[in-house]
């Protein structure tokens, strides 16, 4: 039987689309470490996959050969992240990171070993430089496969790499990391309020902090008007111990979920809030991302008034520092 996917994803995904989630699971952790250090943000990188997911599953019936499944999934992620870095705003913070300088002078490929810190430094270079840099020297990937991903040549592969490896090497070992995102009073009045409702489960006052026709997005679940969906039901009905704090990951204001466990409470995902004026339009739930996370460079949770809640580095009195 052919699946006959949804256009877009509204409302409630389907349990179709549930079932080629399912299938491409062993490949999920791999596509958000690239999305995320393609767009420079674990958010924005697990955005773009979701959209590159939905898009294999709506064009699924063109591929002809199941074992090319992951070239394939991975020529549409990186589609969609060049498609995010060529919007304006995403391309004025992506390429305040670089200066163009064109660096041909060749470097031995790193070891190993590097792995990691070659996926902090790859924002400073340009988009296909930090595609070629990191399909060959994190997940792999041979000349030909790059060519096919990145829509060039073996040549220009060779190329990208050379410019992008001699940068690299011309990095400080431990570069400024520059904030994209300013402090922003307003908002973080508004996140605190909105955590102390959703705490006491006041769900008629967290949804007077929201528009009418504001959006929500659930990873793997939902995407649609919050007002058409079972969001606060599930919470109401959660299984696991929870409680909500502000906190940040790398830099973005952000609400993080804390589960309860033997060691206390640990953040378990974020939560994205938007708003336009001090009142939310957007929120994006990433519960069913366990990725995201491991894949941030620091995570600081807010724990006002319950020194202790959270084991880790003090960053001051009111939060500490979770190092991935």
């Amino acid at each position: 039987m052919k699946m006959q996917p949804r256009i877009d994803p509204t409302g409630l995904f389907d349990v179709r689309y549930a079932a080629f989630l399912e299938t491409v699971a062993h490949l999920r952790g791999r596509l958000h470490r690239y999305c995320a250090r393609m767009t420079g943000s674990t958010l924005d990188g697990e955005d773009v996959m979701q959209e590159a997911l939905f898009e294999a599953y709506r064009k699924i019936e063109k591929l002809d050969d199941p074992s090319a499944l992951r070239p394939w999934l991975f020529r549409i992620a990186h589609n969609r992240c060049i498609d995010f870095l060529r919007s304006r705003q995403a391309r004025e913070r992506a390429e305040a990171n670089f200066v163009e300088n064109e660096i041909i002078l060749p470097v031995e490929p790193p070891g190993q070993g590097a792995d990691r810190a070659i996926e902090r430094l790859v924002i400073h270079l340009p988009p296909k430089e930090r595609a070629c840099v990191l399909l060959k020297d994190v997940f792999d990937y041979s000349l030909e496969e790059i060519a096919g991903l990145v829509g060039s040549t073996v040549g220009g592969v060779k190329a990208a790499l050379s410019r992008g490896r001699s940068k690299l090497a011309m990095l400080p070992n431990e570069p400024d990391v520059r904030s994209e995102f300013q402090r922003n009073a307003e908002l973080s009045k508004l996140l605190n309020r909105y955590v102390e409702l959703f705490n006491r489960r006041d769900w008629d006052g967290v949804r007077a902090l929201t528009s009418a026709d504001a959006q929500l997005r659930v990873a793997d679940c939902f995407k649609g008007q919050l007002l058409e969906s079972p969001y606060f039901v599930e919470y109401e009905n959660a299984q696991m111990t929870w409680k909500m704090v502000t906190g940040e990951i790398d830099g973005e204001a952000v609400l993080l979920v804390l589960h309860r466990g033997e060691g206390g409470w640990k953040p378990a995902h974020p939560v994205r809030i938007e708003a336009i004026d001090g009142v939310i339009n957007r929120i994006a739930d990433y519960y069913a991302c366990p990725w995201i996370m491991p894949a941030a460079r620091a995570v600081f949770v807010s724990i006002p008034n319950q020194p202790g809640a959270c084991p880790g580095n003090k960053r001051d009195d009111a939060s500490v520092r979770h190092q991935p």
